[in-house]
């Protein structure tokens, strides 16, 4: 069904590298300003649609697009205009004993599928992106943010027609119907590359059932460390910052481990200033002890992205239990230390097996913005080529040009 809308993206991809793709991006965003009344109008029928479905307000809030965030996403437009054309450079150039000039050299992939959750503004983060690193796009968004993704595209498309690209270049699958995601993974020949951004039952299922290639993304079970050594007002204020800022986002901390010997000192002033936050606290035995009516820790929050007001607490027998426990239940996000110590916080850096690690410093840092990248494609946990916040260098392979005059092997 969908494979006519590959083959148009396929097409629109050919001529990418060639055009002039700033002054797209300056259309898209002249077009996205002209269309935020309705942008804006069709979120408000996304919201509702959610609100009364009874949806966590951590996650409508992700879904929430407002006159600022949509100010946001043109001013990520201008720092992606700003930024170097990732096609076309020349990474390496050598001569080939016999003569020929070898160079390699960043292209782009072609055809990059996007299937992610709710968030809106990934529907523009992710057109630009591959616009600015010469692929075309085919954007596979979440139900509940339908009339929000029909506008944005549209909006768009607009934009594209008026710089002269062919519309194609950015599509969006318009199916709440699950099979669409299928027929994208498995569309091996028109489709280059799938990035999947959101939850582990999303990533899981774009891994098991792919026949493209993947690019992981998104899934933060991200932990904070309060070593013995801390600042215990520096902890907190990093604490807070992770959870409470913004619970609905993959940076957001879902663990906090703190060391036995600052337990009696540090839980409970933890416990309270979460508690007046809203969050619910869920602790283990020793949490308990010092911080009676917290609730009882199950072995699955060890392993749980909460995307909401809640956050799981052990009390940990020092540095190694702390690495021990972030290797077992981490997502290889970003893992945080709070610690005065050079020694311990060198050893943390050098053990926890994540893409981002943090000593002395909020997860909420990791993205895409905060890294200089501009806007991102997502925070990618495997550890191929990208890992961590994916931006444009991360948008292009690599193709191998070689000039000779005759020569044969």
């Amino acid at each position: 069904m969908l494979k006519e809308l590959f083959s148009q993206a396929r097409i629109a991809s050919r001529t990418l590298a060639q055009a002039n793709r700033n002054q797209a991006l300056n259309a898209i965003k002249k077009h996205l300003a002209l269309h935020t009344p309705e942008i804006l109008k069709e979120n408000r029928l996304d919201v509702e649609n959610e609100r009364q479905k009874g949806t966590s307000a951590a996650l409508v809030d992700r879904l929430t697009l407002t006159e600022k965030r949509m100010e946001g996403m043109l001013e990520a437009i201008d720092q992606v205009v700003a930024l170097p054309d990732p096609v076309g450079r020349v990474l390496e150039g050598w001569r080939h004993p016999q003569g020929m000039q070898m160079e390699k050299v960043t292209v782009p992939f072609g055809v990059i599928g996007m299937i992610y959750e709710s968030r809106p503004n990934v529907t523009v983060d992710a057109a630009i992106l591959c616009l600015k690193a010469g692929s075309a796009v085919i954007l596979r968004g979440s139900s509940n943010a339908l009339n929000s993704n029909r506008a944005l595209v549209k909006a768009m498309r607009a934009g594209l027609k008026e710089a002269g690209l062919n519309e194609n270049a950015i599509s969006l699958i318009d199916s709440t119907d699950r099979s669409s995601v299928t027929e994208l993974l498995t569309a091996r020949g028109l489709v280059d590359l799938v990035i999947p951004r959101g939850g582990a039952g999303l990533i899981n299922h774009v891994v098991q059932n792919a026949k493209v290639p993947v690019i992981e993304t998104g899934v933060g079970n991200c932990h904070l460390y309060v070593h013995r050594d801390a600042d215990l007002g520096s902890a907190l204020k990093i604490l807070m910052n992770g959870k409470t800022q913004r619970p609905g986002v993959c940076n957001a901390l879902e663990t906090l481990l703190i060391d036995q010997e600052i337990a009696s000192a540090f839980v409970p002033v933890a416990v309270k200033a979460l508690r007046d936050a809203g969050v619910e606290v869920r602790g283990d035995e020793d949490t308990q002890m010092y911080a009676p009516g917290v609730v009882p820790a199950t072995a699955e929050d060890w392993d749980t992205e909460f995307l909401d007001l809640i956050l799981a607490v052990k009390v940990v027998k020092g540095l190694d239990a702390a690495i021990e426990h972030i290797n077992t239940h981490g997502s290889q996000h970003s893992e945080a230390i709070v610690t005065s110590s050079l020694k311990t916080a060198e050893q943390f850096q050098n053990r926890v097996d994540a893409a981002a690690v943090y000593v002395n410093a909020s997860t909420r840092f990791t993205d895409g913005f905060e890294f200089g990248f501009g806007a991102e494609i997502g925070i990618s946990t495997q550890k191929m080529h990208a890992r961590g916040p994916m931006g444009l260098r991360e948008m292009v392979t690599v193709q191998y040009r070689i000039r000779g005059e005759g020569q044969i092997r």
